[in-house]
């Protein structure tokens, strides 16, 4: 596996179609570590084929209008179609922390039912808040019953970044996964210094063009950059 440090690395997919998805990822997939299809951008997300042609493990996310996605029908819907992915091979699923309890607690049951492990995801786009509602942000995940936790904020200062990243070591100190970095420009650095902090897994996108978040590094940038540590003196 192309693990680096601690972190692993998912390519983030949004397509519409799940033709185009396989035919994007298929060239990268020695460089990843885990593959994100982002059901929410799919026109038909019955996604079973997609899974099973796919030689990495996959995190299946349906990310709500409410948290920055693109799903606008019902709760039950959305979480109906990650139980279904998690039958059809997903090894990972997301949930956001602020989901209804009742329906986290079915994707948790089902995940773990199929032996899959299940990312509870919290995305701020207006800003990143301060160290105290961070802290009680990740005590709410580690209290979920996730398998590993994400928290991601939006940040226009170094103070902002280190805020996020500093998470890490509470989650270390607790032996909880945590995926913890910031977007925007301010926090592109994270998405790489993540991989080295303790961070479960950082995210980069296919093509600039495709990015999925802010600021976010695509795979090729993400690996020039680990090249370079690598041949440090």
């Amino acid at each position: 596996m192309t693990m680096t440090a601690q972190g692993l690395i998912c390519v983030s997919v949004a397509s519409e179609d799940k033709h185009h998805i396989l035919s994007a990822v298929t060239p990268v997939l020695p460089l990843v570590d885990v593959v994100e299809i982002r059901l929410d951008g799919m026109r038909d997300p019955q996604c079973g084929q997609c899974i099973a042609a796919l030689d990495k493990p996959v995190l299946a996310t349906n990310r709500p209008a409410w948290e920055g996605g693109q799903w606008t029908g019902s709760e039950e819907e959305r979480v109906n179609l990650l139980c279904a992915a998690l039958r059809w091979g997903a090894r990972y699923v997301d949930v956001e922390l602020a989901t209804a309890s009742e329906l986290q607690a079915q994707i948790i049951q089902e995940a773990h039912r199929h032996q899959a492990k299940v990312i509870v995801s919290s995305h701020d786009f207006d800003g990143t808040p301060d160290a105290a509602q961070l802290h009680a942000t990740l005590q709410q995940m580690m209290a979920s019953g996730a398998d590993i936790g994400k928290i991601v904020t939006t940040a226009v200062s170094a103070a902002e970044v280190l805020r996020v990243l500093a998470l890490q070591q509470d989650a270390l100190a607790h032996d909880f996964p945590l995926c913890a970095f910031a977007m925007g420009r301010a926090g592109t650095i994270s998405r790489f210094a993540t991989l080295f902090l303790g961070g479960f897994m950082t995210y980069a996108a296919l093509s600039e063009a495709q990015a999925t978040a802010p600021g976010q590094l695509t795979v090729d940038n993400l690996h020039r950059l680990l090249s370079l540590l690598d041949h440090r003196p």
